[in-house]
């Protein structure tokens, strides 16, 4: 073999492989983290608010993931009035989910994760107590 036909090789292997490539990556599934990403990125302003309110309260708000019930339990401030509980999974929106809390007599609320796929979660908590909103988050490694 020459050195002609070797570089003609080479070329037409690599072309090759970035054929392959490209036909590998055009098929892969690329989620944005949000359909209403650029709407969203324009009411961030309010979320920065909330982060802040967050940060003065006196006693925060606490987020505990205890594996062996299978659960999250959430200690929430007696001022709350309403709130959500956002179950955010970045590798599948698919799987996101919300659920909605209201004050009742006990500040602490529970979720079961024992439907939940193992991986990565983002568990995020927006709530009210009529005046000021506020927002909290923490990563969940579901087992």
């Amino acid at each position: 073999m020459n050195w002609g036909k070797a570089i003609t090789l080479t070329f037409i292997l690599f072309a090759g492989f970035i054929g392959g490539m490209v036909t590998l990556m055009s098929r892969q599934q690329i989620d944005l983290v949000r359909d209403d990403y650029y709407q969203d990125e324009i009411q961030y302003q309010r979320q920065i608010d909330r982060v802040s309110n967050t940060a003065r309260l006196k006693t925060p708000v606490t987020m505990v993931y205890q594996p062996e019930q299978q659960q999250v339990a959430f200690v929430l401030p007696d001022t709350m009035r309403k709130g959500e509980i956002t179950f955010y999974r970045p590798s599948d929106r698919r799987q996101d989910f919300r659920v909605s809390i209201s004050p009742n007599r006990t500040t602490r609320q529970v979720v079961s994760t024992a439907r939940l796929s193992k991986g990565r979660w983002r568990v995020q908590l927006n709530w009210t107590d009529g005046r000021s909103e506020y927002y909290a988050e923490q990563e969940v490694y579901i087992q």
